[in-house]
C-alpha cells in the first residue's frame, strides 16, 4: 500500500485524536480556573475550607469545595486529571513529527527564508522543544518567580525572541506550528513535571499522617493560570495553516505575538467576568490589535496594472508549478491526494480554483517551501489573470 497514502490516514486519525483530547484537555482546564474564579465564601463550621460552589447542570445540582492546602482526611477515591493533557501532546507531537520532521524539506525548510539540509532543520526544532521548556522552568524556579508581574513580562520577552528567530530560520508554517508545539510542550510539562508530582507529594504526606506542604499547590496553581493565558494563542496556531496570509506575512513574528497577546486579553476578560467584573476594554483591545493586523499586514504585491496573459500562458505555468500536487493523481513525493481536494488539470478547473489561487500565489503560500521554483514573473501573470476576471480567451 502507498507510503503517502497510509501517511495521510495517520496525519488524519493523529488530527482527530488531537481535537478530541484537546478538547477535553482545556474544557477540564478552563473549567478549575472558572471555578476557583467563582467560589463563594463557605459556611463557618470548617476552617480548612477556602471556597464553595452550588451549581446545577444537567438536571442535577453539585456542591463543590475548595481546600486550602487540604482535607482532614484524605478521601477513599480520589480523581486525578492528567491524561488528557498527556495525550494532547502524545497526538499533537506525533502529528508534528509525521508533518513538520518527516517532511521537513516541504513544511518546515524554505529556501528563501534560510536555506539549510532537512536534518539540521529538525534538530534545531528538537533542541528549541526542550530549550523552551527547561529555560522557562528554570525562570519559574529562579527569584522572579515570586513575582508574578515580572515573570510574565520575562516570559512575553522570550516569546518574542523566540517567534522572531524561528520566523527567521523555518518558513512561516513551519515556525508559526514550531511556536505551537514548543508552547504545548511547555504546558504538558507544568502538568507533568510540577502540578502532578506537587499533588503527589501532597497525597503522599497525608497517607503518612503528615501535613501536605502548600508550596506544591502554591506551585501548580501558578503553572495551571501560566496554561489557561496560553491556551487560545497555541489554538490559533493550531489552525494558523488554513490561512497563509498570517504565516507568510512580511512581519508573521509580529502577527503571531499580536494574534497570542489578543487570546491572552480575551482570556483574561472571560477571568474577569468570573470574578464579577466587565472590563470591556479587554476584548475592545483584542479586536483592535487584530484590526490593526489586517490593515498593515494586507499583501503589498500588485498587478501594477500589467496585462492579463493568454489562458494557454497560465494553463501551462500551472501545469509546471501547481500540477505535480494538484492532479487527480499527485506526482509530488509525499502526497497522496489533492490537498483540500483542488485539482487543476483543466482549464475548467483551474477557473474554478482561481479565486483561491490568487490567495495561495499572492501570499506565497504555495508551493510550500517553492517546491516547483515558481518565479516571481509568473506569480505575477497568474495574479493579473485572475484579476481580470480569470478570462478563458
Amino acid at each position: 500500500m502507498d507510503v503517502a497514502y497510509l501517511s495521510e490516514w495517520a496525519n488524519l486519525l493523529l488530527r482527530w485524536l488531537h481535537v478530541i483530547t484537546g478538547i477535553a484537555w482545556i474544557g477540564t482546564s478552563f473549567y478549575f480556573i472558572g471555578l476557583d474564579n467563582q467560589l463563594d465564601k463557605p459556611a463557618p463550621g470548617n476552617p480548612r475550607v477556602a471556597g464553595e460552589q452550588w451549581s446545577i447542570h444537567g438536571g442535577g445540582f453539585y456542591h463543590k469545595q475548595k481546600y486550602l492546602v487540604a482535607p482532614e482526611q484524605l478521601p477513599e477515591k480520589l480523581h486525578w486529571f492528567k491524561w488528557e493533557a498527556y495525550w494532547t501532546w502524545i497526538s499533537g507531537f506525533s502529528l508534528f513529527v509525521l508533518i513538520y520532521w518527516v517532511q521537513a524539506g516541504t513544511y518546515l525548510v524554505d529556501p528563501a527564508v534560510l536555506a539549510m539540509p532537512a536534518w539540521l532543520a529538525v534538530l534545531i526544532s528538537a533542541v528549541m522543544l526542550v530549550g523552551g521548556w527547561v529555560g522557562y522552568d528554570l525562570l519559574c524556579k529562579s527569584k522572579h518567580g515570586e513575582n508574578e508581574v515580572l515573570l510574565g513580562a520575562i516570559g512575553a520577552g522570550a516569546l518574542a525572541v523566540v517567534a522572531f528567530v524561528a520566523c527567521h530560520i523555518f518558513g512561516g508554517r513551519g515556525a508559526f506550528l514550531q511556536v505551537g508545539a514548543m508552547t504545548g510542550t511547555i504546558m504538558v510539562a507544568n502538568v507533568a513535571m510540577v502540578i502532578i508530582p506537587g499533588q503527589r507529594k501532597m497525597v503522599a504526606a497525608m497517607q503518612a499522617g503528615q501535613a501536605p506542604d502548600p508550596k506544591y499547590g502554591r506551585w501548580g496553581k501558578q503553572r495551571s493560570v501560566h496554561n489557561t493565558y496560553l491556551t487560545l494563542p497555541v489554538i490559533f496556531i493550531m489552525i494558523s495553516p488554513h490561512y497563509p496570509m498570517t504565516y507568510q506575512s512580511q512581519w508573521n513574528w509580529l502577527v503571531l505575538l499580536a494574534v497570542g497577546l489578543s487570546g491572552a486579553l480575551v482570556r483574561q476578560y472571560f477571568v474577569l467576568r468570573q470574578k464579577g467584573a466587565n472590563p470591556v476594554w479587554l476584548p475592545a483591545g483584542a479586536a483592535a490589535v487584530v484590526a490593526l493586523l489586517v490593515v498593515l499586514g494586507a499583501p503589498q504585491r500588485a498587478t501594477g496594472g500589467a496585462e492579463a496573459p493568454a489562458f494557454a500562458e497560465v494553463q501551462s505555468i500551472v501545469a509546471a508549478r501547481c500540477v505535480s500536487c494538484h492532479a487527480a493523481r499527485p506526482t509530488q513525493e509525499g502526497i497522496a491526494s489533492p490537498p483540500k481536494g483542488v485539482v487543476m488539470e483543466t482549464p475548467q478547473q483551474i477557473r474554478r480554483w482561481a479565486a483561491a489561487m490568487r490567495q495561495q500565489v499572492q501570499t506565497e503560500a504555495m508551493p510550500p517551501g517553492n517546491l516547483t521554483e515558481i518565479t516571481a514573473e509568473e506569480r505575477g501573470k497568474l495574479l493579473a489573470w485572475v484579476a481580470a476576471g480569470a478570462p478563458a480567451d
